[in-house]
């Protein structure tokens, strides 16, 4: 029966890793997709500040009524952009979940190390990190601002896919002192 007790906690805790690597990557391609669009946005707000100016320039000189309706309605454009971007800061939201992502890293390597010591450690100990992890991650949540399937999909895709944030023992190995290699060290017959 311990040994069954063993394997349904190292069963959990590897389930939590594998959530956190999720929320992780996915907090990440959500910071990704509010920089781009706020990207977009500024690009856009400069744009029709240029167009605005221009546009009010030629009422000066032109005095058409085409001139100064274009006017007015580039520059409720501009308005309405400026508007949304500081009533939705999509900076800070940005920041929060590059911030978010940060934690949930560190929660990520904390727990493959526990899944790295659950055979040294005892079950007491080992439920006890556990449950020193699961509040961390709540507390981590708690605070967090919310993520969208799109960012989920993306960070699926990345993670089943394109193995990102995994390497091949080979990439490890280039990383690595000769010494420490394992490719060095199979080739040495050890």
């Amino acid at each position: 029966m311990p040994d069954e007790i063993d394997i349904n906690l190292e069963n959990q805790v590897r389930e939590c890793f594998a959530r956190v690597v999720y929320s992780h990557k996915t907090h990440e391609r959500m910071a990704d997709q509010l920089a781009t669009k706020l990207s977009h946005f500024k690009i856009f707000q400069i744009v029709l500040t240029g167009l605005t100016s221009a546009s009010a320039v030629s009422v000066i000189i032109t005095d058409e009524i085409a001139a100064e309706i274009s006017t007015v309605v580039l520059s409720f454009c501009t308005f309405f952009v400026s508007t949304y971007l500081k009533d939705f800061d999509l900076g800070s939201i940005t920041q929060k979940h590059r911030d978010c992502a940060a934690k949930l890293w560190g929660v990520r390597e904390n727990y493959l190390s526990l899944l790295t010591d659950l055979p040294t450690l005892d079950r007491i100990a080992a439920a006890t990190r556990r449950d020193e992890l699961q509040e961390n991650l709540a507390n981590i949540y708690s605070g967090s601002p919310q993520t969208n399937g799109k960012a989920y999909a993306e960070a699926q895709d990345r993670l089943q896919n394109r193995e990102d944030l995994t390497f091949s023992q080979a990439e490890i190995d280039c990383f690595l002192p000769e010494n420490l290699r394992r490719a060095q060290v199979n080739d040495n017959g050890a």
